[in-house]
């Protein structure tokens, strides 16, 4: 019976890791390619409504592009809209109710670490000051991670650190200001959220970065100034 047990639970650990892997990566291919599709024949779905007012976006489709150099040159995935099992299946997923990239405001992103493509893996990974590039249909947006004095858990100057691990109740992490309750805005902020520690979900892993650079994107070539991000972490190889 126990060894009974043990395989049961190697079975369930490979289906959570590996096929899950397998299925949300086809699943992440399929919103990648659309969301090309979508910026090649039409406007920028983030733009704001003539009347001023932010798009209604469908949960479940791409938003943008995600990438972090410190992560290697092969990181890149498409953000979906929402937050639900079926979004996070597809890739990183944007908080219904959060700022848009570039806003002023919390810009917050959920993904998996382990298992279901794992996009937050190694986010645990990454340093005060780590670019954390977005791309949209009409921008490339540069945040940088916060922390203060090269210490990722450290208060920037506005009392958010650039890491902490909360209770997955925290909700305040959402906020326009992260856990500044009542507080208005200032800065363009993105918040990245991830289990923690790996394989459970006992905590919650919050990345937290500032927006430092805009560029407006031409092509879909990667511009060179973004491409310089990758150089000054990975070298030249």
């Amino acid at each position: 019976m126990l060894i009974a047990a043990g395989v049961a639970m190697l079975l369930f650990v490979g289906y959570q890791v590996y096929l899950t892997d397998y299925f949300a990566h086809a699943a992440q291919t399929k919103a990648k390619q659309a969301l090309v599709t979508r910026w090649k024949t039409g406007p920028d779905p983030l733009l704001p409504l003539p009347d001023g007012s932010l798009p209604r976006l469908p949960v479940g489709t791409g938003i943008a592009n995600l990438y972090i150099p410190r992560l290697g040159r092969d990181y890149a995935w498409t953000i979906v809209q929402g937050t639900s099992a079926a979004d996070l299946q597809k890739g990183p997923g944007h908080y219904p109710g959060t700022a848009l990239p570039g806003q002023v405001g919390n810009f917050a992103v959920a993904g998996h670490r382990v298992g279901r493509g794992e996009p937050f893996l190694d986010l645990d990974r990454l340093r005060a000051g780590d670019a954390v590039i977005v791309e949209t249909e009409s921008q490339w947006y540069v945040y940088r991670v916060k922390g203060a004095n090269r210490n990722i858990s450290a208060e920037d100057g506005d009392g958010i650190p650039g890491r902490e691990i909360v209770s997955p109740r925290a909700d305040s992490v959402l906020l326009a200001v992260p856990d500044h309750p009542g507080v208005a805005p200032s800065e363009a902020l993105m918040t990245m959220t991830t289990c923690h520690p790996k394989f459970t979900a006992a905590r919650r892993m919050i990345v937290y970065a500032h927006l430092q650079r805009t560029l407006p994107r031409v092509t879909a070539n990667m511009p060179a100034r973004i491409a310089a991000l990758y150089r000054a972490v990975l070298g030249r190889q």
